[in-house]
């Protein structure tokens, strides 16, 4: 198969997907690059869970923590929802989706 085939370079860029989904993707696996990130998502896929649990499960400061539930957050992989004095942090419907690559 040749580039002429495929429209030249013309054809080949249409089906480039747009830059906002790039972008999505591209954010998507950063968020998943991380083992911390990982662990998170993968307690989170048993249950919603408060900051403190998941944080005596990891073993993390709190910083270190609220650094990793940011890059999810951004990532649309989990929500968190004010419950009395706790933050209850549950997986998204983007991060149910991605729960079947958990380890």
């Amino acid at each position: 198969m040749s580039l002429c085939d495929a429209g030249g370079l013309e054809g080949l860029m249409k089906h480039l997907p747009e830059d906002e989904v790039i972008e999505n993707t591209a954010s998507l696996f950063r968020a998943l690059a991380d083992p911390f990130r990982l662990k998170i998502l993968a307690l989170l896929a048993v249950q919603p869970l408060c900051v403190c649990v998941i944080r005596s499960a990891l073993g993390i400061s709190d910083s270190r923590l609220s650094y990793h539930l940011s890059i999810l957050k951004k990532a649309n992989l989990i929500a968190g929802a004010q419950s009395g004095t706790w933050i209850i942090y549950r997986l998204t419907e983007e991060g149910e989706r991605v729960k079947g690559y958990l380890p």
